[in-house]
């Protein structure tokens, strides 16, 4: 098994272990971390489960594609250059050890 440490908005950090295939939003919803919300399921609409990662970890990832930079754009909070959406971050071996900050709204 993986871990993820997602930082909620408090500044409580929550160590979570994640099952390979499953996405971030999947993992923070499952683990009732707080600010993960995901609303539509993961289907990349509704930037609920917007996250920022550090740069180290950004950089560990394939970059978003064309749709999840388009919902990006449309986040209650700001968009930082490390922003993700959650339910677009699938979660393997290779992310052992993500951290993830919960955006604020």
């Amino acid at each position: 098994m993986s871990q993820v440490t997602f930082i909620e908005r408090d500044g409580t950090r929550r160590i979570v272990e994640v099952v390979n295939g499953e996405s971030l939003m999947q993992a923070g919803t499952r683990a009732g971390v707080d600010g993960i919300i995901g609303e539509c399921g993961g289907s990349c609409m509704c930037a609920t489960c917007h996250v920022y990662l550090t740069e180290e970890d950004f950089a560990r990832l394939d970059p978003p594609d064309a749709m999840e930079q388009d919902a990006l754009e449309f986040t209650a909070s700001n968009q930082r250059p490390t922003s993700r959406l959650g339910c677009q971050v699938k979660l393997s071996a290779a992310t052992d050890g993500l951290t993830v900050t919960v955006a604020e709204a």
